[in-house]
This record gives structure tokens, sequence and C-alpha cells, in this order.
């Protein structure tokens, strides 16, 4: 055989590889979605999503409250990815709204000119924002616009004040830099972070005051407003109060995460805004993407902004990225924002949440020995089961009891199993406390959503524990 020419050789590289169109992924079927999954993406992912069924459904369609699998079968969402979902899934006015962009051709990278859809947005979210929370930085997600307060946070506070406090049970992010500030052993896995971090109990007031009393190197505190890995938990209303003003006096920034809590979740746009405080830097992601965009945003006051990036000669230290601000992005976000509003959402997240919490604080009553405590407002509710060994008769228990650590989680992902693969209901779980079911259904849940709900979880927690375990089992083995 002789050997292949340059030209040759050129043509044979850039060879068209055997590539799926997009036809071919929408065909894809569940036994090759997995074996694709186990190969390219997440082998160990798998075996969770296998062991909750999770693994059978292929999504075909989603509207509204609701996904529609393969079999035409629709799915109530309480889960509300993780709550990216304010509006439900395909929301028409969004829909339309990125239709007229791309028809018309607009531009969706503009880094060397000044984007009208980027800055209408950031006008937007000052317009929406309290306090004088009014410069922006967008990026593509939670975690970079938490980078991007903690960044600020530091740069502003000077290098003097570098050291950052942050809460147990806290969860800010993925990425390297907000690592340092989440508390999660299993995120923090065996990296090396940076080591300017102040650990103190989620809530505890007399905690953050001795940690800012003793450690003038202190210049930043980071929290979420409800802690959503945690379990869906709240600090009490005058702990914000308090910690708004021990910031002041110690001249500590405070930043706000509210890339799950906000967008109107709560029945406000921010969750502190219950607390009648404001933060110096918040941040927003999930549903500022109306569900159709990957987009988030840091919100700061004026003067810290200008403080850390105030001069042409700081300007770019951490000016927006290459997809910051693209175009159909903000423009989903700007319409979204209109939505939230014109459609009334975060009232009826408000009422509806209410409702919700009222219907399982009745289940609470009636399933005492299962259902430990419901928590959370609005559209972000927690419902923690007891551990293993307290669903038990008493008589058994001290021997399960020393199982309660390895059983966490069991109880709640055998009844999330049962809502979907029974009732045809999806549910989601939260990072550390596992024996919490976390629902964030979208913010346009009525009533007869929450009754469906209700009904489906009744009717898997009427078979007990033992039927609840036992079913499970049955499904893992058919």
């Amino acid at each position: 055989m002789t050997a292949m020419t340059k030209t040759e050789a050129a043509v044979t590289l850039r060879k068209k590889p055997e590539l799926m169109s997009v036809e071919d992924a929408k065909a894809l079927d569940t036994a090759r979605m997995a074996e694709l999954f186990k190969a390219h993406l997440n082998p160990g992912q798998f075996h969770f999503m296998k062991l909750l069924g999770f693994h059978k459904i292929k999504v075909e369609r989603a509207e509204g409250m609701y996904y529609i699998d393969q079999n035409g079968r629709k799915i109530l969402d309480f889960f509300g990815g993780f709550g990216s979902l304010a509006f439900g899934h395909n929301h028409p006015r969004i829909l339309a709204a990125r239709k007229r962009f791309q028809e018309e051709k607009r531009h969706e990278i503009a880094i060397a000119f000044m984007s009208q859809y980027a800055t209408a947005l950031a006008h937007n979210l000052a317009a929406c924002s309290p306090g004088g929370l009014d410069m922006v930085f967008l990026g593509s997600s939670g975690s970079e616009a938490m980078e991007a307060a903690v960044k600020l946070a530091e740069r502003a506070a000077g290098p003097k004040r570098s050291r950052i406090v942050y809460a147990e049970n806290s969860f800010h992010g993925k990425t390297k830099g907000v690592l340092a500030v989440t508390d999660g052993k299993l995120y923090r896995g065996e990296f090396q972070l940076t080591d300017n971090t102040v650990r103190v109990p989620f809530g505890d007031i007399e905690a953050v005051e001795n940690a800012f009393r003793s450690d003038p190197g202190i210049g930043a505190i980071v929290l979420e407003t409800i802690q959503g890995g945690g379990g869906i938990v709240e600090a009490a209303p005058e702990f914000w109060r308090k910690l708004r003003a021990l910031c002041d006096r110690y001249g500590v920034l405070w930043v706000a995460d509210e890339v799950q809590c906000g967008y109107g979740r709560t029945g406000r746009f921010y969750a502190f805004e219950h607390y009648g405080v404001v933060p110096d830097i918040t941040a927003l992601a999930k549903s500022l993407g109306a569900g159709k965009a990957a987009i988030g945003a840091m919100i700061a006051r004026r003067d810290v902004y200008m403080k850390a990036y105030g001069t042409p000669k700081t300007a770019m230290i951490h000016a927006m990225a290459t997809f910051g601000g693209i175009g159909e992005a903000c423009i989903t976000a700007i319409e979204g924002l209109n939505v939230l509003y014109e459609e009334g959402l975060m009232e009826n997240a408000e009422t509806t949440g209410a409702y919700l919490i009222e219907r399982l604080e009745a289940l609470r009553e009636k399933y005492p020995r299962i259902i430990k405590e419901v928590r959370g407002r609005g559209c972000m509710v927690g419902l923690e089961f007891h551990d293993f060994s307290q669903t038990l008769p008493a008589v058994l228990r001290p021997m399960v009891a020393v199982l309660d650590e390895k059983l966490k989680g069991s109880l709640s992902g055998f009844v999330g199993a049962l809502l979907l693969r029974d009732h045809d209901v999806l549910v989601a779980f939260t990072e550390y406390n596992r024996n919490v079911i976390r629902l964030e259904p979208p913010l346009i849940a009525r009533r007869e959503h929450v009754d469906a709900f209700i009904a489906a979880l009744d009717a898997v927690l009427a078979r007990g524990v033992a039927a609840i375990v036992k079913d499970f089992v049955k499904s893992q083995m058919g």
C-alpha cells in the first residue's frame, strides 16, 4: 500500500465522523440513551437514576406543570428543576419572544459593542431590586453569579479584609471558587480550596458576631437566605435584621445567595425582602432564564461595585465573559420578568404555597410517625421524614437506630420513586439532609395541582413503611 499524499491525509482528517443528527437524538429510545449516558456522561449518576426508576422515562415534550413521556404519560412536576421553572414548561409568551428574536436574526454575541438586550435586562433587574442594588453582572449560571459576587465582595473589602464567613450546610455552587464557601464533603472532594474562610452555624447570630469581633480580617459574609441543599432551612426573622446591623457596625459586606430562593419563589422577588433588610450584593439564576435559557446575575450596590471595579484601570478585572449577556438569553429573561409581574406569579406562589404547606401539615398530623416536619415558604417547601427507626414499632427502634445514618434518605427515596411509578408525580431531594423531599413546583401551580400531589402522597404513605419498602424492593427486581 502506498503512503497517503498530504492532500489525501488532510481529506482523511477532515472526514466527518459518525455524528447523530437532531432527528437521530429525538428518536433515541431509553435503552440507547442509557448506553450513551453511561458511556459519555456519568455512569455513577446513572446508578441513582436507575434506583429511583428515572431511567425508564424519556421526556418527549413538556408543557405547563407537566412532562409528557414516550408513552404519552403526563408527569406532574413538583421538582421544578431546583427552582428553575417559575413559569412551568414552555410558557407561550416566552416561546413567542424567543421565536421573534430568531426570526428577526437578532445578534447573540456583541462583545465589541453595547448590547441593547443586556443593558435593558440590567435596568429591569435594578428596577426589581430594593435598597440601591443596581449594578449588574450577567453570566450563564448560579455558580458564575456567585463567583462574581464573592470576587466583588473580596475586592471591595480590600486585601487586608479578605476572609469570608459562610454557613454550615451551605450550597453556593460547584465551581472551584465558591466551593470554598460550600459546606459539603461530597462536593468539596479533595480539591485544594482557598483557606480564607470561616464557618459558622446557619442562623446563629452570636456565632457571627463572635467571628466578626475576633477576626478583623473578615470582610464579607455569604449566606443563602433559605438553605435549599440544607433541607429548606430558614433562619429566624430577627437573625437577618441583626445581621444587617452587625455588618454595618463591623464594615462587613453581606452577600445574599438568592439563586434558588429568589425570583418570586417565596412570594417576594427576593426572600430577604420578607425581613425588611437589604444585602450589599445578591445573586439570581435558575428561573431568571424562564426555563429556556442559561443565565445568572449578580446585583450589587453601586458604591460597592465602584470600589472594586469603578475605574478604567480596574473595569476589566471581572467584566462579562463571552456568553455573559448573550442576546436570546437576555430577551428571555426580560420577557420573563414582565410575565412574572403581569401574571401575578409572586402572589400565586404565596397563596398556593401556603395551601401546599397547609395540606402537608394535615398529612403530618395523619402520619406523625412518618413525617417529622413541614417547613418552607411560598413554593419552596421541605417535607422531612423521621429517621427510619422512628417509623417502626417501639420494640424495634433500638435495634434499627444504629443503622439510621446509613439509611438516611432511604424512605424519602422510596416515596419519591413510588410517587413517580404509581402516581405520575416528580419530586426532588436535598443534598445534606437526605430525609427531606424538596418541593419547588412552578409558580403557575394551582390548588388542583396541589390536591393531585397531596392525594398521591397520601396514597403512598397510607401503605405504611413496611409496604413502602416492600413495593420499592419489588420495583428493583422488575
